[in-house]
C-alpha cells in the first residue's frame, strides 16, 4: 500500500508573500471587493488572535509578579 507524501508546510509569512506579489490589474472591480472583504476577516481573525495572546501573557505576568514578591 503506497501512502501519500504530505506537502510540506509554508514556512510563516509565505502565504502573505505570495498574495503581496498578485497582480492586481487581473482582478475586475468585483473581485477585487471580495479580496478586500477576506482580508478584512483575515485581519479581524489575526486581531483576536493577538488579543488572546497578550490576554494570556498579561495573565501570567500577573501571577509571576505575585509569587515574586
Amino acid at each position: 500500500m503506497i501512502e501519500d507524501v504530505a506537502e510540506p508546510r509554508p514556512m510563516r509569512g509565505e502565504s502573505l508573500k505570495a498574495l503581496s506579489r498578485d497582480d492586481l490589474e487581473l482582478y475586475g472591480s468585483e473581485e477585487l471587493s471580495e479580496r478586500i472583504d477576506r482580508l478584512k476577516a483575515e485581519i479581524a481573525r489575526t486581531e483576536a488572535q493577538l488579543q488572546r495572546k497578550e490576554a494570556g501573557r498579561a495573565a501570567a505576568d500577573a501571577l509571576f509578579s505575585i509569587r515574586g514578591q
